[in-house]
């Protein structure tokens, strides 16, 4: 049986929800052209790349032992070509990429990996991170991006975000043929571009996948996030469950509310880092370049572009009070409804809500 395997490993904010989405949306068609895209009871590689990782995830305390290899199974039961996807397997450790290679045994196997410049990627990864209740601050993060070894990292960002270290994880043993780097469009491109970029490389004609996703990786302004992080130290005082917090905050407050507003002030790479971001990107495109694998897109692409001189930067930790005051209301509004939609007051979760508003006054 011939069989050959897309492992696409991220990164983060590349475009992924879009891209698994998608490939979900079209599976039956795709299956037609002899392109699959395995999945079982749930609709993403989320749980088999959790099981690779072996690390709590956004409070969820699932048991996904076994996900991955039950996902190997059906690769197996598999011909022509198969994508996996999921962009936290980036921050694999080498022993768990060894496991999760080890399963793909059998198939001929390419190793995809996507990237954008940093000057969008640190702004996206910080407000990820302040939707997963995390309350750093943005300067902190940026120090913290900055001052970590991007060689054999242990931060987070760099784990998942840094091209070499990735790479050089994730492809021992592949020929650079086998290797494939998606750069992500520069803004302005156009809206299809990285999905066609995607196709080419899965070996795909776009028009197999005609459903386009309607789903989103929503993004929130400085004073929205400033917002966010405020009510995060909140709401871990109070003791809100993680499971109520993914549903009244995360979807409720941030995605169907905060994500919705117009005008709101971007997030945005400070001027004084720019030279350091440029250095980043020569020193990716000079490891790629010597390491002959496939380029799809221009890695000029991943070079940050400063903004105009003139443009006054605003600072994410000092938000514009008006915007947060907005913001502030609009949370509320979201919520206010969402209990009158409730018809009974003593329902399990305002039980919840009210013990844990008791205990943040009694500090």
């Amino acid at each position: 049986m011939s069989r050959v395997v897309y492992l696409h490993v991220g990164a983060p904010k590349t475009g992924t929800t879009y891209l698994q989405d998608r490939l979900a949306l079209n599976r039956a068609s795709l299956a037609r052209h002899r392109v699959h895209y395995p999945l079982g009871l749930h609709a993403t590689h989320f749980r088999p790349a959790l099981d690779i990782l072996q690390r709590p995830w956004g409070g969820l305390q699932e048991n996904v032992d076994g996900e991955w290899d039950a996902l190997m199974r059906r690769v197996r039961r598999l011909s022509d070509t198969v994508v996996i996807s999921h962009e936290i397997l980036a921050g694999a450790k080498p022993s768990q990429v060894k496991r999760a290679m080890a399963g793909l045994q059998g198939s001929e196997v390419h190793l995809v990996y996507s990237a954008r410049d940093l000057a969008r990627q640190i702004p996206a990864e910080w407000q990820e991170g302040v939707k997963h209740q995390r309350k750093v601050g943005y300067a902190r993060f940026l120090q913290q991006v900055q001052s970590a070894r991007r060689t054999r990292a242990t931060l987070w960002f760099w784990r998942v975000q840094g091209l070499p270290d990735v790479l050089s994880r994730w492809t021992k043993g592949l020929p650079p043929e086998r290797v494939h780097l998606v750069t992500v469009p520069p803004a302005g491109a156009p809206r299809d571009e990285l999905w066609h970029r995607y196709c080419r490389v899965f070996g795909l004609d776009p028009a197999w996948a005609p459903d386009e996703s309607e789903r989103d990786n929503v993004s929130i302004g400085a004073a929205e996030t400033f917002l966010l992080r405020r009510l995060n130290r909140r709401l871990r005082r109070a003791g809100l469950p993680s499971e109520d917090y993914r549903r009244l905050v995360r979807e409720l407050v941030v995605h169907q509310t905060m994500a919705q507003r117009r005008d709101m002030t971007k997030v945005t790479l400070p001027p004084y880092a720019y030279p350091w971001a440029q250095e980043v990107a020569e020193e990716w495109a000079e490891w790629v370049q010597g390491s002959g694998i496939d380029v799809v897109g221009d890695l000029d692409d991943l070079r940050p572009v400063p903004p105009p001189e003139d443009r006054r930067w605003v600072d994410p930790d000092r938000p514009r009070r008006t915007e947060m005051v907005d913001a502030a209301v609009d949370a509320m509004v979201a919520l206010t409804l969402e209990a009158a939609r409730r018809p009974d007051p003593d329902d399990r979760l305002g039980a919840k809500i009210g013990r844990a508003a008791h205990r943040l006054r009694q500090r």
